[in-house]
């Protein structure tokens, strides 16, 4: 079941390949160049697909800029490496580079924007009299607080000079937003901060966010381009995966071997634990065989010291306790972009003996999750699933199966 569990993760990632789905959406050269900016952990898989596809006759440059560990070599479109989850100075004097590229253009040039999850850390440039080390703070204190992402990047949007669509209204030509989405909903306003896209959001809902948490602000904030602005008459923001479509492709493996799946969705949100609560009950009423597919991303509120672990893990081990004493239950919690938060792994799996197994090691499952210590509790068990980057993102990849 491992093996089925594993192979239905590979499958999801599959579906979200840039090297599969970016050469069909390439639009035809321009007359003049084009400028690639790419940002987020599939930054550079995305600007290889292009490299692979584009006519070596056709001008073409550019900056990639991803997470460290997930560049990849390529020839005309130069990959830099940053920060992630939080910013760091790489991340923006690559932020500044790329959108001095970008001021270049002209009307007969094409901006082809290559966007991805993870690309709003990364493509960190302040606002003016916005310091950078205010700024990380910030973002430390969100990532701890179990925000939303969408409330995270409501506020990096207001803080920054080249999100929430100031990217694309600092260019003079037409822009191509290429999006692999990773947020629920699937609207680019949301992925790396919709640097191509007008923003609905405001300074007040900004300010709200900061408010709610009890953070404070780094700096001024400043208002982005909204809907309806004449910027966009020119930009086409087009998404080209998301997690439903890797959902389905991991269905389709359930399928294969005979377990029926059912996709719950992929906007599934919340504390991982009350998460894994409300999964666990849906278990127990399941009829066998059958596969539980979802997708979203929890979050995960640091309540413990000196554990290691991010949210799908947390899941996990917060859905083995719920389902303690129920049989036949097996289970996959993994990050689509092979990383679950800042560890090495990108989940990890559940088998019916995980606690029995726990318990004769001396492990303390309750212990674990009180800490945060998600990454020990499977790590210990050898039960983490690692993969390496994948350069890709849509997404956390959750699956349930209940056996006969």
């Amino acid at each position: 079941m491992r093996e089925i569990l594993e192979e239905s993760f590979r499958a999801a990632v599959s579906a979200a390949d840039p090297l599969r789905i970016v050469p069909p959406q390439l639009p035809s050269p321009p007359r003049g160049r084009t400028y690639v900016a790419a940002a987020g952990k599939a930054a550079a898989a995305m600007a290889l697909a292009v490299e692979r596809h584009w006519p070596r006759e056709a001008p073409l440059d550019g900056i990639a800029l991803t997470r460290y560990g997930h560049g990849l070599p390529t020839q005309r479109i130069r990959v830099l490496e940053a920060g992630h989850p939080v910013p760091d100075a790489a991340g923006e004097a690559a932020a500044q580079e790329l959108l001095r590229g970008v001021q270049a253009l002209g009307p007969d040039d094409l901006l082809l924007a290559l966007v991805s999850g993870g690309g709003s850390s990364l493509l960190t440039l302040p606002a003016a009299g916005v310091p950078m080390e205010g700024l990380k703070s910030m973002t430390r204190a969100l990532l701890r607080s179990g925000a939303p992402i969408q409330e995270m990047n409501t506020v990096r949007k207001h803080l920054s000079a080249i999100q929430g669509g100031r990217l694309a209204a600092a260019c003079r030509a037409p822009v191509l937003a290429l999006v692999i989405s990773d947020v629920t909903g699937d609207d680019p306003t949301h992925v790396a901060s919709g640097p191509c896209a007008p923003d609905p959001t405001t300074i007040e809902d900004a300010q709200a966010v900061l408010r709610r948490y009890g953070i404070a602000a780094p700096g001024p904030f400043s208002e982005t381009p909204k809907p309806g602005d004449p910027v966009f008459a020119r930009v086409e923001n087009r998404v080209i995966a998301t997690a439903m479509r890797s959902l389905e492709a991991a269905a389709a493996v359930f399928s294969a071997m005979g377990i029926e799946p059912m996709v719950l969705g992929d906007d599934i949100t919340g504390e991982a634990r009350e998460v894994a609560n409300d999964m666990a009950a849906k278990a127990r009423a399941a009829r066998r065989p059958a596969a539980l597919i979802s997708g979203g991303e929890c979050t995960v509120t640091i309540r413990g010291s000196g554990g290691r672990g991010g949210r799908c893990a947390e899941f996990l081990l917060a859905l083995a306790i719920a389902l303690e004493g129920v049989p036949g239950v097996h289970a996959i919690a993994a990050d689509t972009d092979g990383i679950d938060g800042s560890e090495d792994n990108a989940g990890a799996v559940l088998a019916p003996d995980t606690l029995a197994r726990a318990a004769a090691k001396g492990l303390d499952a309750r212990g674990f999750l009180d800490r945060n210590d998600s990454y020990g509790f499977f790590s210990a068990l050898g039960d983490l699933v690692v993969t390496g980057p994948t350069r890709t993102n849509v997404n956390d990849y959750r699956a349930i199966v209940v056996a006969r």
